[in-house]
């Protein structure tokens, strides 16, 4: 035997259609089938009885089906202005939150501050700190300061709750904007200012898109903090409205809650389907660098 034949060649991967891996991936399959069920068994019960005039907690096909449902909730005052106030609410805690979170992430990304590191782990402490810890102060203020019942005093508020979760986002997604682009501007005497309008902010558009629609979806489910603080039923959104449907000693109007919940989630799957597009361009500083 040569030497060459002597030489033993190293044992293959074992291949993904092993027996042991097939059985691995079949119990993985089956446990994402569980969970998808999990999920689906819910959304099933909503649209189903949305189109069921006498639907109960029971999911299943429609014994009644119609469109009375929505023909009920479909109205100005039950459904026009209190998603007209979320999206008021909403969008507009989230443009402030996002605006707020450039001007903060961009010094924190750029420049080695004294006190750069003790300021995240605050604001990483902000995260995590409940809201219905702070709404007896917060509604002891605005009472002093009479700001209850105004949607602008609670956008500020809703924008101000969602800030150290928003600067954390931008920072790690502004750190990813190399620092050459803008060194090459400051050589052609552009500012500071420029370089963040001009050159930052566009190439880290599709995270600006993750970080407005995440505050977006996070103001627009939120029932607290509207109902602590604005008190006029033609201002108080439709997180806030869906409650009506809850009557008293535990009747609930299930079909008329199930029209209202899936014409109020419409908004956010439109918003998804639109920042889908920012998202997907995620690409936009590939050749921005030469290598």
């Amino acid at each position: 035997m040569t030497a060459v034949q002597s030489v033993q060649r190293p044992a293959r991967p074992r291949s993904l259609a092993a027996p042991g891996a097939t059985s691995a991936r079949g119990l993985a399959d089956a446990a994402l089938v569980v969970l998808g069920l999990v999920f689906l068994v819910p959304l099933l019960w909503l649209v189903f009885a949305s189109f069921d005039t006498r639907a109960t907690l029971v999911a299943g096909l429609p014994e009644a089906p119609g469109l009375g449902n929505f023909t009920e909730v479909i109205s100005w005052d039950r459904l026009g202005r209190p998603l007209l106030n979320s999206t008021v609410l909403s969008a507009g805690a989230a443009a402030v939150a996002t605006l707020v979170a450039t001007l903060t992430a961009y010094p924190l990304s750029r420049y080695r501050l004294r006190f750069g590191r003790g300021f995240m782990y605050a604001v990483l402490f902000g995260t995590c700190l409940p809201i219905t810890a702070m709404m007896v102060p917060v509604y002891a203020l605005f009472v002093k300061l009479e700001w209850l019942d105004s949607l602008l005093a609670s956008t500020l508020f809703l924008a101000a709750t969602s800030l150290p979760m928003a600067i954390f986002m931008t920072k790690n997604f502004m750190d990813s904007v190399p620092v050459s682009l803008e060194e090459a501007a400051w050589t052609d005497g552009a500012s500071a200012r420029q370089t963040l309008v001009s050159i930052v902010t566009p190439l880290m558009r599709p995270g600006l898109a993750v970080v407005f629609v995440y505050v977006f979806v996070q103001c627009w489910g939120n029932f607290f903090v509207p109902f602590v603080l604005l008190l006029s039923p033609e201002k108080q959104p439709a997180a806030v409205t869906i409650f009506s449907f809850f009557g008293q000693y535990g009747t609930v109007a299930y079909g008329s809650l199930a029209a209202f919940s899936l014409l109020y989630s419409l908004p956010v799957v439109v918003l998804y389907a639109l920042a889908q597009r920012l998202i997907g361009g995620a690409n936009a500083m590939a050749g921005a660098v030469k290598g």
